[in-house]
């Protein structure tokens, strides 16, 4: 899932970085869906996961706010049903038994609104299963990120903001204030192998973090890109393998 306004590298995403669907199965472990529950899978990207919950017998349905995610879904899972639309404005004909959420909603910029579209597309009763960046999330990355575009003279491009990584109590009075009663939530580092051995956070950078390099000479971003990954190798690379240092909010709530 992503902001309408940023462009996705499909190719990018599906190669370099199948570790967000790949950890996501583990989060429909939790999901359990079951033969016949309808489930709307938001923010689902290129569809790896929603295929997987169909599989168990669902009648599932995706959402993403990129065209060229959904794109590609459609192309990958003909057979499924997928609809660009905006996470905090979103409206189906028929509520949903459980909304799930892999790696998206820290994307979105109006979270109130979001949980609202949540709310009121869920049956009475109906489950949230999310999980997302929580507090702390790729702090290392960033920090470094943000302090080399200072030093590179691009003060205004280090305060850029996309994300919403909120801590628990944050994101479940969010919740509740809407009318969820939040059964579980759990906020844990998860540290992340990424693919390429060479390239690993320059990578992850040019994929999740572009909007940090509006107006950026090409030369001058690699310059910033080769800088950060030096920058980071203490807490970043393991025997020769980059991490991105993610932190992640695991929530189950219910529509009371």
């Amino acid at each position: 899932m992503s902001n309408s306004d940023t462009n996705w590298n499909v190719d990018l995403y599906n190669n370099k970085h199948g570790f967000v669907h790949q950890y996501g199965e583990q989060l429909i472990k939790i999901l359990d869906p079951k033969p016949g529950e309808l489930i709307l899978d938001l923010g689902c990207g290129a569809g790896q996961l929603t295929n997987k919950i169909a599989g168990f017998g669902a009648k599932v349905v995706g959402l993403d706010s990129s065209a060229e995610m959904i794109e590609s879904a459609k192309h990958s899972f003909p057979e499924l049903e997928f609809h660009i639309m905006d996470a905090a404005d979103f409206q189906f004909n028929a509520p949903f038994d459980v909304i799930f959420s892999n790696a998206a909603l820290h994307w979105v910029k109006d979270q109130e609104k979001a949980v609202q579209c949540l709310f009121k597309n869920l049956k009475k009763g109906g489950r949230l299963v999310v999980e997302f960046g929580g507090r702390g999330n790729v702090d290392g990355i960033l920090q470094a990120l943000k302090k080399t575009l200072i030093q590179f003279g691009y003060e205004g491009n280090s305060k850029m903001n996309r994300w919403y990584f909120p801590s628990i109590s944050e994101y479940s009075q969010l919740l509740e204030k809407q009318g969820f009663e939040v059964r579980f939530a759990h906020l844990y580092n998860r540290p992340t192998a990424l693919d390429s051995s060479d390239s690993g956070i320059k990578d992850w950078i040019e994929m999740f973090g572009s909007h940090f390099f509006t107006g950026v000479d090409k030369i001058v971003k690699e310059k910033i890109l080769d800088k950060v990954q030096k920058d980071v190798e203490d807490i970043c690379l393991r025997n020769g393998t980059w991490y991105a240092d993610y932190r992640r909010i695991r929530v189950e709530a219910i529509k009371l």
